[in-house]
C-alpha cells in the first residue's frame, strides 16, 4: 500500500528523477515556458516553486542552496537577477500548468508549464481591464434629475444662447442654399 506517499516517482530511480527535475527547472528558468508531459509538469511545479521562494532572499547562502539543486550557473544568474525582481511581491504560485491535450505518437497527456509573471496575455491584461471598467449597479436608478434649485440658478443668458444656437444654424443653412440656387441660374 502507498499510504502517505505523495511524491510522483515518474517511473525513475531517485538519482534519475533528481537529474530530470533539475534539468527541467533550469530550462523553465531560462525559457520561462516549456512543454512536457502532464506528470512531469506537476512534479516540476513542486520542485521549482520552493527554489523561486529561496531566490527572493538574494544572499550567498541562498544562492548556494539553489545551486545545489540546479547545478547550472546561468540559471542561477537568471533566477536571482531577473526573475527575483518580478516575483518579489507574489506570495507563491509562481508557475501555471496548462493542459495541451494528447501527444500524437504515444497518446501521452502534454502540458505547458510557465512562469506566471512572464505571460503577457494573462498577467497584464487582467489588471488593466479591471481598472478601466466602471462600477456597475444592478439597481435601475437611471440618470439623476436636475433639482428645481439648479434650474432656478441658471441665468437667463444661458437659456437664450441655448435656444438661439439652433436658429443660427438654420439661417446659415438657408444662406448656403440660396447661394447654391443663385449659382445654378445663368448670368446675363
Amino acid at each position: 500500500m502507498r499510504h502517505g506517499d505523495k511524491i510522483n516517482n515518474l517511473g525513475r530511480k531517485k538519482a534519475h528523477r533528481k537529474a530530470l527535475l533539475s534539468n527541467l527547472a533550469a530550462q523553465l528558468i531560462q525559457y520561462k515556458r516549456i512543454t512536457t508531459t502532464l506528470a512531469k509538469a506537476k512534479a516540476l511545479r513542486t520542485y521549482v516553486e520552493p527554489l523561486i521562494t529561496k531566490a527572493k532572499d538574494n544572499t550567498t547562502h541562498q544562492r548556494r542552496i539553489v545551486f545545489s539543486h540546479l547545478q547550472d550557473k546561468e540559471a542561477i544568474k537568471e533566477l536571482f537577477d531577473v526573475i527575483r525582481l518580478k516575483v518579489e511581491g507574489r506570495p507563491g504560485g509562481y508557475t501555471r500548468v496548462i493542459k495541451l491535450g494528447a501527444r500524437q505518437g504515444d497518446n501521452a497527456e502534454v502540458a505547458m508549464i510557465e512562469l506566471v509573471d512572464y505571460n503577457e496575455i494573462y498577467g497584464n491584461g487582467i489588471g488593466e481591464q479591471k481598472e478601466a471598467t466602471a462600477k456597475k449597479s444592478r439597481r435601475g436608478g437611471g440618470r439623476k434629475k436636475a433639482t428645481p434649485a439648479a434650474e432656478e440658478s441658471a441665468t437667463p443668458a444661458e437659456t437664450t444662447t441655448a435656444t438661439e444656437a439652433p436658429a443660427a444654424t438654420e439661417t446659415a443653412n438657408n444662406e448656403t442654399a440660396t447661394e447654391a440656387t443663385n449659382e445654378d441660374k445663368p448670368t446675363e
